[in-house]
């Protein structure tokens, strides 16, 4: 199988080409222009490198969040399109699952939070499977990042974009101690880890709708909000 990843989660995405769950190759998009601009060519760039056309892709998997909700829908409808174009089929992957992946293999649980701003985090709590794969605990939350870290245990394993505000930002004293910091390299989501993951989830039997599947954002835009307060007063 062929598969075409996506990840535009965060400000610098990346795009992957795997074949039977092996990478073949992966880039990263351009740091100075935005997931729109730099997307499509980078895909471009990507099946030229491993000698596809595009209707010889048969699965193409995206993030579809937590995230921002430019990245993220920008990922989902190319995903979509691509998918549509080339009659492959498409399958969306959780952002805190894909960051997981990326966690040692001495790491038997973790919390891994993404920015979800104001303030606040979308953070979910992971453990090893029988097969050594990350399964979640509980579902994904949104909560206020000091409620986030006063709720976990002493010794707790953490990862995610959060902590490149927490541990290098002006909100480092924020950390307790007794808390796991991994590595800075794992705190982001690789489009790697995506194809990997669809390519698992597409094997135990998991498909996804072209037409339903859409972005699961950290929250409702600010114009969304502002709307139902205005439908309330």
């Amino acid at each position: 199988m062929r598969i075409l990843a996506l990840e535009t989660t965060e400000r610098i995405g990346g795009v992957a080409a795997l074949e039977q769950g092996a990478v073949l190759a992966e880039l990263t998009l351009e740091p100075d222009k935005r997931s729109a601009q730099s997307l499509a060519p980078g895909i471009k760039r990507l099946l030229a490198q491993v000698g596809w056309a595009p209707v010889e892709v048969e699965l193409v998997a995206v993030t579809r969040g937590p995230g921002s909700f430019t990245g993220l829908r920008v990922g989902v409808t190319t995903a979509k399109t691509l998918a549509y174009a080339a009659g492959a089929e498409v399958l969306g992957i959780d952002t805190l699952e894909t960051i997981a992946a990326s966690a040692p293999q001495h790491v038997d649980t973790l919390e891994v939070a993404v920015d979800a701003q104001r303030g606040e985090v979308v953070a979910g709590r992971f453990a090893r499977d029988d097969q050594g794969h990350f399964q979640p605990v509980e579902p994904a939350r949104l909560i206020e990042v000091d409620a986030w870290l006063a709720s976990l245990p002493s010794g707790m394993t953490l990862s995610g974009p959060i902590l490149q505000r927490l541990v290098a930002g002006t909100e480092k004293n924020q950390l307790r101690d007794d808390l796991v910091i991994l590595p800075a390299d794992c705190w982001v989501p690789t489009a790697a880890n995506v194809g990997r993951l669809a390519y698992r989830h597409y094997l135990a039997g998991r498909r996804d709708d072209l037409w339903t599947l859409s972005p699961h954002y950290s929250r409702r835009s600010a114009a969304e909000e502002k709307w139902d307060q205005r439908q309330i007063s």
